[in-house]
């Protein structure tokens, strides 16, 4: 079915920024997409085009974006015979006309709107439900209900406190159920608010850019710490374990690491990778840490390679990876992780982000994914919307409904 109208606008994010908007009509009816984006971004990341006009929402605006859409992008693809079902051929269409490798000239989160809007046009012409559609698009017959993954403390360029590592989260691997994995994450989530309020007063439960608490600690295993008591006065430490997003990124320096960036800078205090390295190894020996998101910066390969041949729990890319196939194939050669995450604001289209699926790396990544859902946490409103739509998920997929176990996560 082709494509009718397409109109995009400037709206408000979870976090208060702008971000586009694009409705896109089809016979069927109207299909809404709005743009997601990171607090903290990898430099390989897609271009998303800003404003930069400092008297307008501190530059942040993206005016210039939803222009680029409406005058455009949204004329071609409505002159051209094209339809909601050819992703690829529309997503195409839209990198040729911008013709620039990081989408510099619509901007990422032009192209991304159009494109995700598309997807959902797809899937209803179609008449299957929007993962149906998606796992078809990248040649996927069997659909997987994933871990969900609790954002519950808050750090780095997420929160105000002095927290260095960006996100500390649980996992409840021992669920039997998606709907178990998510009571036990709430009920951990409240029982790690009574211990922050218990050990540091009312004040610490505020909460970071993620929804996590974030109290005004300094030390990583302080969190640690925090995260073991709240999992077993809920009564599930046989039941969780515990992932990490560091975002190392944002506190390296000068080929070292600087775990008290926040503070006014010493060179004195900087660590080598190696030593950050052993300081992961504490966690997992001391804590049931199994997964580690972008330990190091970005372009510390060496870094990268060493700790995941030393190590036995799942290495996650996400600055380092992107959602770019060239990046996760240099990743797959230098063997510098076993996971990546996907976010198809990094790449900025539907069919891009799902390319590594249908090439040779999908032979070599997917015997180690660990299907894991980042959910944030359960007290955001955007979080519980997205939850909610996923415990609705098992009755309709029937025989292809599988929770993953703890199995996944054992060495």
């Amino acid at each position: 079915m082709s494509i009718l109208k397409i109109h995009a606008r400037e709206i408000f994010d979870s976090r208060g920024n702008p971000t586009v908007e694009v409705d896109l009509y089809t016979k069927k009816g109207l299909f809404r997409a709005a743009v997601p984006s990171g607090a903290s971004t990898g430099i390989y990341e897609a271009l998303e085009l800003r404003d930069n006009d400092k008297t307008r929402y501190l530059g942040k605006g993206v005016k210039r974006a939803v222009k680029y859409i409406n005058e455009y992008l949204a004329p071609a693809l409505c002159n051209q015979d094209v339809s909601v079902l050819e992703q690829e051929k529309v997503d195409q269409l839209m990198l040729d006309m911008d013709g620039t490798e990081n989408k510099s000239k619509f901007g990422a989160n032009a192209i991304l709107g159009v494109s995700l809007a598309v997807c959902k046009a797809g899937a209803a012409e179609k008449g299957v439900p929007l993962y149906r559609h998606i796992a078809d698009l990248a040649g996927n017959p069997d659909v997987i209900l994933p871990v969900p993954a609790f954002n519950v403390i808050n750090g780095g360029s997420h929160a105000g406190n002095k927290l260095a590592m960006q996100e500390f989260m649980i996992l409840p691997v021992g669920a039997s159920t998606f709907k178990e994995a998510m009571r036990i994450g709430a009920e951990v989530y409240h029982n790690l608010k009574n211990v922050i309020k218990k050990k540091y007063g009312q004040d610490a439960t505020n909460v970071g850019d993620e929804g996590g608490f974030a109290p005004n600690i300094l030390e990583n295993k302080e969190a640690l710490e925090l995260l073991k008591e709240a999992i077993s006065k809920a009564g599930y430490t046989d039941k969780i374990v515990i992932g990490m997003d560091v975002a190392a990124s944002e506190f390296y320096k000068d080929g070292k690491y600087d775990l008290d960036f926040k503070s006014p800078d010493d060179s004195s205090r900087y660590i080598t990778p190696d030593q950050l390295g052993d300081l992961y190894k504490s966690f997992v020996k001391d804590y049931p840490v199994v997964s580690i998101e972008d330990p190091f910066d970005q372009d510390d390969w060496a870094a990268w390679s060493k700790f995941t041949a030393e190590t036995s729990i799942q290495v996650v890319g996400d600055d380092l990876t992107v959602t770019n196939p060239k990046r996760i194939a240099k990743g797959v050669a230098d063997k510098a992780c076993n996971c990546l995450l996907l976010k198809v604001n990094q790449i900025g289209s539907v069919t891009e982000s799902l390319q590594w699926s249908v090439t040779p790396l999908a032979a070599i990544l997917l015997p180690l994914f660990q299907t894991v859902l980042k959910v944030g946490r359960l007290m955001k409103g955007e979080n519980v919307v997205d939850v909610n739509v996923d415990l609705g998920v098992k009755p309709i997929w029937g025989h292809w409904f599988r929770h993953e176990s703890i199995a996944l996560f054992s060495p």
